[in-house]
């Protein structure tokens, strides 16, 4: 008879609620980039949390909105597509007893799954904690929850109540990860998003969105040392001129921005080279989404 327990989870919810900084905490570990631009997270990506108990296995999803591109449409599918494919579900929210149409439109869809949804109401941090009752009570006539929690994400508050609450969904069964594992994610592909991360941190509102970044070159010397080529890609002249920056200020602080995160996750030396490329229109190119690693074949 199996002891441990083990499953997956997906995150849902909508752009920029805090699902990637929840699953860092959880994991005890940053490996999905954040910022405080919506769809900021473009892939799913795996990374598990191994206790005497089991091991969950997350998977992080873009936000759920409405899709103006061949690019939003892949992410929004990107989501959509793990409600049929996990155990559990993490519904995150924010502290509002305002339900807007984005949220009913999740509500819509959960409302069908077979699967144990918890609701997860976070950002608790920044309202008073008598409102948390008022949202508890608007979303729970929405729909049935096998839990709901609040948290702060960002203040790693309640994330124990999370886990055990996992725990008890979950079925019983082997592991699916060694216990070592935190992700399945190439380096290549957390590098790239190292990147793609610092320059949505510091470039102007209306250009990340049109980013994608692409590591080029990724090779150990023989002293441990990482040479990492990439190729940062933007969809117009004006907005390479504003990524390098005057010259080459912006490129640099979000190369050594970058590069001191990446030196930290390969524990070695890196030497970061950047370029910025001008591909037009390219989040609406599937050429270009499928070169970037954006498929429909999730």
């Amino acid at each position: 008879m199996e002891t441990t327990k083990s499953g997956f989870v997906t995150l849902v919810g909508r752009p920029n609620v805090g699902k990637s900084t929840l699953m860092n905490h959880l994991i005890g570990q940053k490996i999905a980039i954040t910022s405080n631009k919506p769809q900021t997270t473009r892939n799913r990506i795996h990374t598990v949390y191994t206790d005497e108990r089991g091991q969950i296995v997350f998977v992080d999803t873009p936000g759920i909105h409405q899709a103006k591109n061949k690019l939003g449409e892949y992410m929004v599918n990107a989501a959509v597509k793990t409600f049929s494919e996990v155990d559990v579900i993490l519904w995150l929210v924010e502290p509002s007893d305002y339900i807007g149409a984005g949220d009913q439109n999740i509500a819509k869809q959960l409302s069908k799954v077979k699967c144990p949804v918890i609701l997860i109401i976070n950002k608790t941090d920044t309202v008073p904690k008598e409102k948390i009752g008022t949202v508890i009570k608007a979303y729970r006539e929405l729909m049935e929850f096998t839990d709901v929690i609040a948290v702060s994400a960002l203040r790693s508050v309640n994330m124990d109540q999370v886990i055990d609450a996992i725990m008890r969904c979950l079925p019983y069964g082997p592991m699916f990860y060694d216990e070592d594992t935190v992700t399945d994610q190439p380096m290549r592909q957390i590098c790239a998003e190292m990147i793609r991360e610092k320059a949505l941190r510091l470039l102007a509102d209306e250009i990340p969105h049109g980013i994608a970044v692409t590591i080029e070159k990724m090779t150990e010397r023989d002293d441990g040392l990482f040479d990492i080529e990439a190729n940062i890609v933007c969809e117009r002249d004006s907005h390479k001129q504003i990524i390098i920056g005057k010259g080459g200020s912006m490129i640099k602080k979000i190369g050594s921005s970058a590069r001191f995160d990446m030196e930290k996750m390969l524990e070695a030396r890196v030497n970061l080279k950047l370029w910025v490329k001008v591909r037009k229109e390219w989040r609406d190119n599937e050429l270009y989404l499928k070169n970037y690693g954006y498929t429909k074949d999730l």
